[in-house]
């Protein structure tokens, strides 16, 4: 809800900025440029003011349901109010220096206020940080920085003689990108041999082999995964995606029973239903794949495409189907939000 609402919250910014182009406009071609300059710099004034608003509203109600999370798992908010104290410390600075969350992101004091006021009164306040908890923070640092950062900045947070499985979680991740396989393999080699039962340092290693065209040495590696972590939709898909690049009959087949427990987990994921649309596909069965397909389109908005290859499908399968039932729904819903943006 949060960012649906911010979402239209930017589409009216977007209609005070354009209806005072349109009044500047006007005014230009009436010969009076003063009146539309001023015209054009009211509307982008008004929209940002009422987007600013409206942001800050929407901070702080977030503000208090983190906080509210925070007591409800029985932790510190300290380190919320900690990070406001430094974002603060961030609005002092020009735009061109300041952190990007900063901008996204309105604070004020007041924000601030509220956090050491709940902080003052919550039971949580000096509760130490659990050790698993700190070790699972370090990881995910670790990841972050290795995913984000160029190899020069993540080798000078986590120097080559730091023996730590952070540290070398973070470097495989940066020789990985960079790409240098001789380099991350082994990492993630130390890493497996220190955690052998952690899927997702067996989904880094398939990812590793995967995006390096290595599909064969890629599998074992994503389907150790799947066998760690079974109730996990997204390893399922990756694994997927590689059985569908092996391109045999049986892989196919497996790879569709994995995809379609990853829509059943999560069916709001464009790629999943592109994987399943190529997996049907390739089995031949053009009905099911064109309902796959027609999926990912209504998701990422190309309802005129959704449409198109709803209404192939329908005659691609079997009248009064589950497949042929959902092809007439995304039609119609298709069609609705095509109206809805025409009405804006």
């Amino acid at each position: 809800g949060h960012l649906i609402k911010a979402a239209n919250a930017r589409k009216d910014v977007s209609a005070a900025t354009l209806l005072g182009i349109l009044l500047g406009g006007a005014a230009i071609v009436a010969g009076r440029p003063d009146a539309g300059s001023a015209a054009i710099q009211l509307g982008t004034n008004i929209g940002i003011k009422n987007y600013l608003s409206f942001s800050r509203t929407q901070e702080s109600s977030a503000d208090q349901a983190g906080l509210r999370f925070l007591d409800g798992t029985q932790q510190s908010s300290r380190g919320l109010l900690e990070f406001m104290e430094v974002l603060e410390d961030q609005e002092l600075l020009s735009a061109r220096n300041q952190d990007p969350y900063v901008r996204t992101h309105p604070l004020s004091r007041d924000r601030i206020d509220s956090i050491r006021h709940h902080l003052e009164k919550s039971r949580y306040a000096d509760k130490v940080e659990s050790v698993a908890n700190r070790i699972s923070h370090a990881r995910i640092k670790a990841k972050l920085i290795g995913f984000t950062q160029s190899l020069t900045r993540t080798l000078r947070a986590y120097p080559e003689d730091s023996d730590t499985l952070d540290g070398n979680y973070a470097r495989s991740i940066a020789y990985y990108r960079r790409p240098n396989l001789a380099k991350a393999i082994p990492l993630i080699d130390k890493l497996i041999a220190q955690l052998p039962n952690d899927p997702y340092f067996h989904e880094l290693k398939g990812q590793i082999y995967f995006e390096n065209g290595k599909i064969d040495l890629a599998l074992p590696s994503y389907q150790k995964s799947v066998d760690l972590l079974p109730e996990s939709a997204l390893l399922k898909a990756q694994l997927a995606q590689a059985q569908i690049e092996k391109n045999s009959p049986g892989l196919l087949r497996k790879a569709v029973d994995n995809l379609l427990f990853s829509v059943d987990r999560d069916a709001t994921r464009p790629f999943v239903w592109r994987q399943l649309g190529i997996a049907y596909g390739r089995l031949g069965k053009m009905g099911e794949s064109s309902r796959a397909l027609a999926e990912e389109a209504i998701l990422i908005g190309r309802y005129r495409d959704a449409i198109g290859i709803a209404e192939r499908a329908k005659k691609q399968l079997k009248r009064g189907s589950p497949n042929w039932l959902r092809a007439e729904d995304i039609i119609n819903t298709a069609r609705q939000n095509m109206k809805n943006q025409e009405k804006r």
